[in-house]
């Protein structure tokens, strides 16, 4: 019997235990060496009869060095500027509270869930409050369907975005600057379903993008002096991924005429021509276009655009018939899943789905929605993985001082010396859209700039 981590080290972390219990933790590295080992053969036949293997051998393995070496390099964090962020939310946050409780006419709890309850929804008479057990739910949705129409909620969904950042990122960031003034966050290749690589401790890949305070987090990571950020992010990979994919003859020529894809998609949808769509047919269109990789259904749909459920359908309804392939595509992976009890990537990535035959009609729906999903989300991770491997490989055989720091989903941040710009920027390029041919061209967008919010 092997013995487990919390057998041998209790609660105590890997580096607290490398100085508190150090005999244990080279037990425990011995057992995992041990464990590797007499595993090995039967992994290995499991993957060979999966049609794993060449995933394993080709794309997982290697990785494993990439993301080893990114953890060592870490990525610079200027602490002077995350105590400057931590200012401004404090800042912001301190005028939210006043204006929220002038608006509510007496000061309360904002983080209490049942206090803003009794004031929404009886103090101040808003309409649909959902009354639970424990008082009325505030949850982001009901507050998300009042805010247009009552200026306290939009004040109060900015205060505990603002309050998350300041507690998650400005005060949550400061203690994981290490000694030599980097934050070297974990990278998991195992954790998520899909087959993304995730980060933790601290996590990296989920800072705000929608509003200008979360992005402006991104000024406190710089590069080292002598050397710019390159950032390089493909564009709208999951969407050509499903070209690719469905074989959807329109939607391919689409991306092969370097049409604006969202535009297109709302003039063919709507019936009006090219130069005629308005800005928000652009943006429903936009909607449709990226909810229908993830298997959105028309309340989805109607909940994203503030539309009805029937408009919402009537827009799926025209997207399946602008698109033909996709609805048969889309179908043919949850029948697939259904009789496999498995989805696959292009590249033979696995994922289970046995959602798919629960009696539970809201853990059914789950299934088809992630049966949909998984085989393009699974590819466009699949894809930014290889093009990790080749991006390493590259700088090292042409034996550059640039550092891959960051990979975020889509985009990957390269510390770059500055004399090295023109041949990173060559690397990026090629092996990113030459990751793997596809119908359409691979797209990929970059930028350079002296921290990271520059260059995103």
């Amino acid at each position: 019997m092997v013995p487990s981590q919390v057998d041998l080290l209790g609660k105590l972390k890997i580096k607290k235990a490398a100085d508190e219990k150090p005999e244990a933790l080279e037990l425990l590295a011995c057992y995992q060496v041990y464990t590797c080992i007499a595993a090995k053969d039967q992994l290995l036949d499991q993957l060979e009869e999966h049609g794993m293997k060449k995933l394993y051998d080709e794309i997982e393995m290697p990785l494993v060095f990439v993301l080893a070496d990114m953890e060592k390099e870490g990525v610079r964090a200027e602490k002077a500027e995350l105590e400057s962020y931590g200012a401004q939310l404090t800042g912001r946050i301190a005028e939210l509270e006043t204006s929220i409780y002038e608006k509510a006419g007496e000061t309360f709890n904002i983080n209490s869930p049942k206090q803003l309850g009794v004031i929404l929804f009886e103090k101040l008479q808003m309409p649909n409050g959902k009354k639970t057990k424990t008082g009325y739910s505030t949850a982001a949705d009901v507050l998300e369907r009042l805010a247009p129409d009552y200026p306290i909620v939009s004040e109060i969904l900015e205060y505990r975005q603002l309050t998350k950042l300041k507690s998650t990122y400005a005060d949550g960031l400061a203690l994981c600057i290490a000694p030599d003034g980097r934050i070297h966050s974990t990278f998991n290749q195992t954790i998520t379903a899909t087959g993304r690589i995730s980060s933790t401790e601290p996590n990296l890949q989920n800072i705000p993008v929608r509003m200008e305070l979360g992005r402006l987090i991104r000024k406190v990571f710089v590069p080292e002096d002598g050397y710019v950020f390159l950032d390089a992010d493909y564009s709208q990979i999951e969407l050509r991924v499903l070209a690719h994919m469905s074989g959807d003859e329109k939607l391919i020529q689409a991306y092969r005429e370097a049409e604006d894809i969202h535009r297109l998609t709302a003039s063919q949808v709507f019936h009006v021509p090219l130069d005629e769509v308005t800005p928000l047919q652009r943006r429903n269109a936009k909607a449709v276009n990226f909810g229908i990789v993830y298997g959105i259904s028309s309340f989805g749909l109607s909940q994203d655009l503030s539309i009805t459920r029937k408009e919402a359908a009537a827009y799926i309804e025209k997207y399946f018939e602008t698109y033909p392939k996709i609805k048969g595509f889309l179908d043919g992976l949850v029948k697939d899943g259904k009789e496999h009890g498995y989805v696959t990537t292009m590249f033979g990535r696995r994922r289970p789905v046995p959602e798919l035959k629960s009696s539970n009609f809201m853990q059914r729906s789950f299934g088809e929605r992630v049966a949909m999903n998984s085989p393009i989300q699974g590819t466009a991770a699949d894809i930014i993985k290889i093009a990790m491997n080749h991006v390493y490989e590259r700088m090292k055989k042409e034996g550059l001082q640039s550092r891959l720091v960051l990979q975020v989903h889509d985009e990957l941040l390269i510390e770059t010396k500055k004399e090295e710009i023109e041949t990173v920027s060559r690397i990026l390029e090629e092996e990113m859209k030459g990751a793997v041919h596809l119908a359409v061209e691979l797209d990929v967008d970059m930028h350079q700039g002296d921290s990271w919010y520059e260059a995103k």
